[in-house]
């Protein structure tokens, strides 16, 4: 029976070699030209800036900046960042206006995240200005330091207290400067949160608020680590053949399994590998590189998605899997199979077969989530999945 939700994986394997043709002379201009495509897409009314950094301009805006950080871009990065400019300006006016100041405190759906993106921009565009847009951030941990500031889960990643110190993380990790908003945030609500969630994936659901307690641990007192670590396993047990079910409890279904980032493998290899490094001593418990192993053959088996082109559930999600195993392990082999899943998005049966996205300019759903990843196979040291800072 043909699986609805992904293609078949007719790619052979890694067989001690990389793919040829796929160095920068090849890919700097397929990465320009996709640039091209989508700034003709990217809307420039106000009034079209809804959607955050997952699927409004301001994605576009974080695109840029990436794409401007890597070398082999460098003749590019002024028109980039200028650009980048131009479309974080307008989100930032559009989240200024924003009157839910829940939304404001939102990371990937709201203000937090186009304040935190907007700071990094203006910094490496050498302006003093970075300062105004990271007061506006910092001033947010008001919002969020309530214990249940939000009826649908005050701790989770797109618009919950998880994301906005995910958020912190980025700025520390891209302008150097210390996370001390995190000294606003109390933790234990983090903690509390845990022993409520039902669900399990990276979005919305438990592994995100575990990667951002392992990533704050020394916040934690020895009781809440204990804490941490007893979540950390109770999670990892919760898979079922090399996969985790969207809600806590739930039985997977074989034949119509998910297997995203939001939702199964790609989302839980991010959260049991917050923050260490490599080579591991791993978490304490080798065995959970066994299981984010395993579950990466998994992913190439059933990660040709067929919802897009993007990394929340798309086939750029399933490669970042290949380029975090490669980072962990040293192991060409994800190299190559990360090449595999680039090159398939080029083909004819992928342009025909996947489902069309609405906003394809889109850095989680859309093309500027594809760049991102095109761009990280170029420098797979550095690799690392948007906005998600695994090695600080």
């Amino acid at each position: 029976m043909e699986n609805t939700r992904c293609f078949a994986n007719r790619f052979s394997d890694y067989k001690g070699a990389l793919l040829p043709g796929q160095g920068a002379e090849a890919a700097v201009p397929v990465v320009v030209a996709s640039i091209d495509k989508i700034l003709q897409t990217v809307p420039i009314d106000l009034s079209d800036c809804d959607g955050g950094l997952y699927d409004g301009p301001a994605g576009v805006a974080y695109m840029l900046y990436h794409v401007s950080e890597c070398p082999l871009f460098s003749e590019y990065r002024d028109v980039y960042l200028k650009t980048a400019k131009q479309i974080i300006d307008m989100s930032v006016r559009y989240v200024d206006a924003e009157p839910d100041k829940n939304m404001r405190a939102a990371f990937l759906l709201g203000g937090a995240g186009i304040y935190a993106v907007a700071a990094m921009i203006y910094k490496s565009l050498g302006l003093a200005d970075f300062v105004k847009p990271l007061t506006k951030f910092r001033n947010l941990w008001e919002v969020c330091a309530p214990i249940h500031f939000l009826e649908c889960g005050s701790d989770e990643l797109f618009v919950g207290r998880a994301g906005y110190l995910c958020a912190a993380l980025v700025l520390k990790q891209k302008l150097g400067i210390e996370d001390y908003v995190r000294k606003g945030i109390q933790h234990k609500n983090l903690s509390n949160e845990i022993c409520r969630a039902t669900r399990c994936g990276a979005a919305h659901g438990l592994s995100s608020v575990l990667q951002m307690l392992l990533s704050y641990q020394d916040m934690l007192s020895g009781a809440e680590k204990d804490l941490v670590w007893q979540s950390v396993d109770f999670l990892m047990n919760q898979e079922q053949n090399c996969n985790w079910p969207a809600e806590l409890g739930a039985i997977i279904e074989r034949e119509n399994e998910l297997v995203h980032w939001c939702h199964g493998a790609p989302g839980k290899l991010r959260a049991v590998n917050a923050h260490h490094p490599v080579p591991v001593p791993w978490f304490r418990k080798p065995q959970y590189l066994d299981k984010c192993i395993r579950s990466g053959e998994l992913v190439w088996q059933k990660g040709l998605l067929k919802k897009g082109p993007g990394i929340c559930h798309g086939v750029a999600g399933s490669a970042y899997v290949f380029l975090l195993l490669y980072r962990l392990t040293g192991n060409s082999k994800y190299i190559y199979r990360a090449q595999r899943f680039a090159e398939f998005l080029f083909t004819e049966e992928f342009k025909a077969g996947s489902r069309s996205v609405t906003r394809i300019y889109s850095l989680f759903e859309g093309l500027s989530g594809t760049v991102c990843f095109l761009v990280d196979l170029l420098q797979p040291d550095q690799s690392e999945f948007p906005l998600f800072s695994v090695f600080v």
